[in-house]
């Protein structure tokens, strides 16, 4: 354990996250020490010790935590872990990045949240406001921690901010300006007792705001009538399952959009870089957001006609012998798998699988009827697939991605479509989603078309 005299704040985890925040912390004159139970972040550590940091790895102590002014864990550390609940019960405070942030940020931020699309949606509302004028500052769930816009020289006109639930259960005074609340479906149900206390977590953005603020809100989620009652916040509606006063209405021909002044409609041929309805709810929700810190129509526009999809959602790979391949590897639940299969007709060899999250797969059975033509089970979840689709239609279990391409490969035909779409975390098999949907990429690319080996 290092030798720690004076009063210290503790940052649990060595992730891009807590890194930020030792540094940040540091550079504000505080006391940091910073404990990461993974024994390989040697090089972590030493970058922290350079700066005078006092650092341990390869285990906890549970002194370090109850010596603690305040514990900061990474948004990964559950809150339930013994030494942080230990610390905790002797009455040591434990805070999150969104609070830090909140402490010392002074431009006006947008928030955005939900289960699925958080991180096209934030894309997508900063690339508007770029278009528009307004510069930008991306970061928090997305990738870059929040806290790295504090330590920046040149400030931006607004700070876009992609938010997890995992933020959120430790921000007490974060107050976006603007804040969106995409979709709510199963998800994380590993980390929370049940689905309402995870919903309770992603509603909770709204909870400071007041009515200087804007809360753009997916009108088709459940119970919304009840829950934006308790919103003080001016409240702009975006659904696709039927029109709305104010806001965005979402259909088949494009997206009306009724934005203080502006009465106007995205059609279809702007929106045809991002197919799928959902994608669509995304386009409003992050138009809404955009236009409430003064982005234009033509911004809107110009952003949506140059907008390209970040890889590992519905990405086109590859067509090989008429076998189009796709990459969803960011569908880490099963909700977003739904969405992903409604973006294709018919014969979709589906791989699912990975490490679970307490989810049910029973609601992707009626989809899978209709447009599947085999399912493949991959790692840690092979087994629940197998028991959940067959005899619904071929299915498959396999232990890892090259067997499960290879599977895919062999059951499919001309015409056909193979979506790696999890539904469940990478962690039985890889770091994160990305680099499960570049192995997944990497192995499709590989593939030799039929007529090479024939003519070879």
């Amino acid at each position: 354990m290092p030798n720690l005299t004076d009063t210290y704040e503790l940052i649990v985890g060595l992730g891009a996250c807590g890194l930020s925040m030792a540094r940040f912390l540091h550079s504000r004159g505080h006391c940091v020490a910073a404990t990461d139970i993974d024994g390989t972040k040697t090089g972590e550590a030493a970058a922290l010790k350079k700066l005078g940091i006092p650092v341990r790895i390869g285990s906890h102590g549970q002194k370090m935590f109850d010596q603690a002014s305040v514990i900061i864990p990474s948004p990964g550390i559950p809150l339930d872990m013994p030494f942080i609940k230990s610390a905790r019960d002797k009455g040591v405070p434990v805070t999150g990045e969104l609070d830090i942030f909140a402490q010392y940020n002074t431009t006006p931020v947008i928030a955005i949240t939900g289960t699925n699309g958080k991180t096209t949606t934030t894309e997508l509302t900063a690339a508007m406001l770029e278009a528009s004028g307004i510069s930008c500052f991306v970061g928090g769930n997305i990738g870059t921690p929040l806290v790295e816009y504090l330590m920046q020289d040149s400030p931006k006109d607004v700070v876009v901010a992609e938010v997890s639930s995992f933020q959120l259960d430790l921000a007490d005074a974060f107050r976006p300006d603007v804040a969106a609340l995409l979709n709510l479906a199963q998800d994380h149900l590993d980390r929370y007792p049940d689905f309402a206390a995870y919903a309770d977590s992603k509603w909770s953005v709204f909870k400071n705001m007041t009515a200087l603020d804007t809360a753009v809100v997916n009108a088709s989620i459940k119970d919304f009538s009840a829950r934006t009652k308790t919103i003080c916040a001016d409240i702009l509606e975006f659904s696709s399952t039927g029109p709305v006063p104010r806001g965005a209405s979402v259909h088949k021909m494009g997206i009306d959009i009724r934005h203080k002044r502006i009465s106007d409609t995205l059609t279809a041929d702007t929106l045809n870089r991002l197919p799928g309805m959902h994608n669509r709810e995304n386009v409003a929700a992050a138009a809404l957001a955009a236009l409430s810190c003064g982005a234009s129509m033509a911004g809107i526009r110009q952003a949506l006609n140059a907008f390209i999809l970040s890889d590992h959602r519905i990405a086109f790979v590859r067509e090989v012998d008429g076998i189009r391949f796709y990459n969803d590897s960011k569908a880490t639940n099963v909700d977003a798998v739904l969405r992903a299969l409604e973006s294709f007709e018919s014969n979709v060899i589906l791989i699912l699988g990975g490490r679970e999250k307490g989810l049910d797969f029973a609601p992707l059975v009626p989809e899978v009827k209709t447009r599947a033509k085999a399912v493949i089970g991959m790692g840690e979840a092979a087994g629940h697939v197998m028991e959940t689709f067959e005899g619904i239609c071929p299915a498959y279990a396999c232990r890892d991605m090259v067997c499960a391409v290879n599977k895919a490969v062999s059951v499919a035909g001309k015409g056909d479509v193979v979506l790696l779409s999890p539904a469940c975390a990478s962690f039985d098999l890889y770091a994160n989603y990305r680099e499960r949907g570049k192995d997944f990429a990497r192995i499709v690319t590989a593939i030799v078309p039929k007529q090479e080996i024939c003519h070879g």
